[in-house]
């Protein structure tokens, strides 16, 4: 097993997002000197020749592979050929220039999502493959899939230290805000501020609130995925989350006492409330040595506090 050392060459694909730039904040900060990323203008990983003359370039030692076409429901809904295609295409250069070019280490990263619809809760590692698909991801799941089995099959044939690992729902600095296709909990966090802000007696909100959801503050997950970086290197991939769930109500008052809204709550029933239920199983990565650190309270406050500050580039 080969870990990553503080010289290695270290490239983050997506290193703009929420995850990639969380990732690299937390190898910047333990000493790792070399991290670098491009952004899509600079290199379009879709485009295989591109891909192909960056890794032969630049040679990284370590490569973290962030990179996706992410959406919501209805971006989904409205093109899932591009979905399957993008993802597939930046999948299938990545990882096959890591190979190509004797990358040492890579980490691929997937998503709770792409688990089967009805699995049983908590959600366990082997429970991937095992039925039919949520119907509003299936192409960016199937893609996503087709990326973890790669890098398992990699591995298997030529000996490939390529690893994957599974986050669950993620919330923090560089989130998403604009409400047409932010998350749940980006999404209540400015509801509820331009409440506060405009005098509002209410925010109306969808469903019932009973659902069960998990939410990992982002900067855990990246220290998990650096810890797996220099520890793991099993064929299977690893979920990472808390192990603990709130309903979206319980989540709803958090959210609504850290902004210090203080109208009252009003739920839409009308509108759907999605699965009922999704955990994750993480007694795979506790008995690696590794738990989460922010609670749900703190990690709100904290996103808060990145909101307020990024206020008019969240907004956009």
């Amino acid at each position: 097993m080969s870990g990553i050392e503080k010289t290695d060459k270290i490239y983050v694909a997506g290193h703009r997002g929420l995850v990639g730039s969380a990732i690299v904040r937390n190898l910047e900060a333990k000493g790792y000197g070399h991290v670098f990323g491009r952004t899509h203008r600079e290199l379009n990983l879709t485009n295989q020749a591109q891909v192909t003359a960056f890794f032969e370039k630049e040679r990284p030692d370590v490569v973290v592979l962030a990179a996706a076409k992410v959406g919501g429901i209805n971006a989904n809904n409205t093109a899932p050929a591009e979905f399957a295609y993008e993802n597939l295409q930046i999948q299938c250069n990545v990882i096959k220039c890591c190979h190509d070019f004797g990358v040492k280490k890579l980490l691929f990263l997937g998503s709770t999502c792409i688990y089967p619809k009805l699995a049983p809760q908590p959600i366990p590692e082997d429970a991937l493959l095992t039925g039919p698909l949520e119907a509003t991801n299936e192409a960016y799941a199937i893609a996503k899939i087709a990326g973890l089995e790669m890098c398992k099959f990699y591995k298997r044939q030529y000996g490939d230290d390529f690893i994957s690992c599974m986050p669950t729902n993620l919330y923090g600095p560089h989130d998403n805000y604009d409400l047409q296709g932010s998350h749940v909990l980006p999404a209540m966090i400015r509801k509820f501020h331009e409440a506060k802000v405009n005098g509002a007696a209410s925010v109306e909100l969808w469903g019932t609130g009973t659902p069960l959801r998990e939410f990992l503050y982002v900067d855990d997950m990246a220290d998990a995925c650096v810890f797996l970086l220099e520890n793991y290197s099993g064929e299977q991939h690893v979920n990472i989350g808390t192990g603990k769930e709130v309903t979206i109500r319980q989540l709803a008052e958090t959210v609504r006492e850290t902004v210090g809204f203080e109208g009252e709550i009003v739920w839409n029933k009308d509108m759907p409330d999605g699965t009922p239920r999704k955990l994750t199983d993480v007694t795979k990565l506790h008995g690696l040595g590794w738990s989460h650190r922010v609670e749900l309270e703190e990690g709100v406050k904290l996103a808060y506090d990145w909101f307020q500050e990024h206020v008019q580039e969240a907004r956009k």
